[in-house]
């Protein structure tokens, strides 16, 4: 059995039925889960940022990149 090995970060706070907690501190074992939920919670992937973290390595595996607003 394969351990939890990704963490959901991000600078704002993600909200949604599919994360489990607002302070990041659950783990996921399978990389795509992990990617599917952040983007999910995301109001907006265009002006909000996440990043799933490969834990055991601390590289960042998948990241939203927010976009500059034009006024």
């Amino acid at each position: 059995m394969s351990t939890a090995q990704y963490r959901i970060e991000g600078i704002d706070r993600l909200m949604g039925r599919l994360i489990p907690s607002p302070n990041f501190s659950h783990l996921y074992r399978n990389y795509s889960l992990a990617v599917a939920v952040a983007v999910k919670s995301l109001a907006d992937p265009t002006c909000q940022e996440v990043r799933v973290v490969h834990v055991p390595t601390g590289e960042i595996v998948f990241q939203t990149t927010a976009q500059p607003q034009a006024y």
